[in-house]
C-alpha cells in the first residue's frame, strides 16, 4: 500500500491568519456577571500581548524554514559525489532499476508487461534537487537503444513558482510505429473493463505525460522520497510471495499434524473402549456361571 503521500513540490511554511483581537460574543443564556468593565480590558489586553508573543513565533518558524532549506543545501551538495559514484556502480548490474521498480509495490501497480519489457533498456536513473531547493526536483531516465521508443533520456521537472503553484513538464516520448505504450495501455485496460470497471488506465508511461497534479504525483513522490535515496533495498528485497507460500505450506503441515495426533489419540480412545467393554462381557459370563 498505499499510503497517503504529502505534497511532491517542497512548500514553504504559510503563516496562520492573525486571530481577531476582540473577543467572541457570548452565547445567549449565560451569565454576564463576569463582564465587568475592568475584566473585559484585561482580556482585551491579554489577547493583543498573546498576538504579540505569536508573531514572534511566528517569525522564528519562518526563521527556522530558511535554516533548514540553507542545511539540505549544503548536504545536497555534499552527497553529489556518493550519487554519482552510485550510479557507476549500478551501471554493473543488469537490470537493477527494472528489479528495483517491480519490487516496489506503489511503482510495480503501474507496470504492464510490456512496461516491464521497455524497462529492461532502462540503465539509469537520476533525481536532481535544483539550485533553490523550494523551486522543485527533476528526474531522469537514461535508456540504451531499443524497440519502443527513440529517445536516450526521458525526464520530468517539477516546478513551484513564487506564487506556490505547483506544475510540471515532461519529455515527448517519441514513439517507434505501433509501439505506443501509453495507447497498449488503454487499450488492455478496456478489454479488462468487465473485472476492472472503475480503474482508470494505467501505465508508468503515461506518467510522464500526465501534468493534472503536480502537487500531487505520487509517483514522483515515491522516486524523489522513498527510492532514490536507498534504491539497493528494493533491489534486495525477498520475493513476499514465495515467502508467503512457504507459510501456508508450513500452516498446512502442522495442520495435517494436528488431524493425526487427533487421530491416533481417537485410535487409542477407541482401543480403551474396546477393553473395557470386553472386560464387562467377561464379568458377566463369570456371574453366569457362578449362578
Amino acid at each position: 500500500m498505499a499510503p497517503k503521500y504529502q505534497s511532491a513540490l517542497p512548500t514553504q511554511a504559510k503563516k496562520p491568519k492573525k486571530p481577531r483581537l476582540t473577543p467572541a460574543p457570548r452565547p445567549e443564556g449565560t451569565s454576564t456577571s463576569l463582564n465587568l468593565p475592568m475584566e473585559e480590558k484585561e482580556q482585551q489586553e491579554a489577547i493583543e500581548h498573546i498576538d504579540e508573543v505569536q508573531n514572534e513565533i511566528d517569525r522564528l518558524n519562518e526563521q527556522a524554514s530558511e535554516e533548514i532549506l540553507k542545511v539540505e543545501q549544503k548536504y545536497n551538495k555534499l552527497r553529489q559525489p556518493f550519487f554519482q559514484k552510485r550510479s557507476e556502480l549500478i551501471a554493473k548490474i543488469p537490470n537493477f532499476w527494472v528489479t528495483t521498480f517491480v519490487n516496489h509495490r506503489q511503482v510495480s501497480a503501474l507496470l504492464g508487461e510490456e512496461d516491464e519489457e521497455a524497462l529492461h533498456y532502462l540503465t539509469r536513473a537520476e533525481v536532481t534537487e535544483f539550485e533553490d531547493i523550494k523551486s522543485g526536483y527533476g528526474i531522469d531516465f537514461y535508456f540504451d537503444e531499443n524497440p519502443y521508443f527513440e529517445n536516450k533520456i526521458l525526464s520530468k521537472e517539477f516546478h513551484l513558482n513564487e506564487s506556490g503553484d505547483p506544475s510540471s513538464k515532461s519529455t515527448e516520448i517519441k514513439w517507434k510505429s505501433g509501439k505506443d505504450l501509453t495507447k497498449r495501455s488503454s487499450q488492455t485496460q478496456n478489454k479488462a473493463s468487465r473485472k476492472r470497471q472503475h480503474e482508470e488506465p494505467k501505465s508508468f508511461f503515461t506518467w510522464f505525460t500526465d501534468h493534472s497534479d503536480a502537487g500531487a504525483d505520487e509517483l514522483g513522490e515515491v522516486i524523489k522520497d522513498d527510492i532514490w535515496p536507498n534504491p539497493l533495498q528494493y533491489y534486495l528485497v525477498p520475493d513476499m510471495d514465495d515467502e508467503e507460500g512457504e507459510g501456508e505450506e508450513d500452516d498446512d503441515d502442522d495442520e495435517e499434524e494436528g488431524l493425526e495426533d487427533i487421530d491416533e489419540e481417537g485410535d487409542e480412545d477407541e482401543g480403551e473402549e474396546d477393553e473395557d467393554d470386553d472386560e464387562g462381557e467377561e464379568g458377566e459370563e463369570d456371574e453366569g456361571e457362578d449362578d
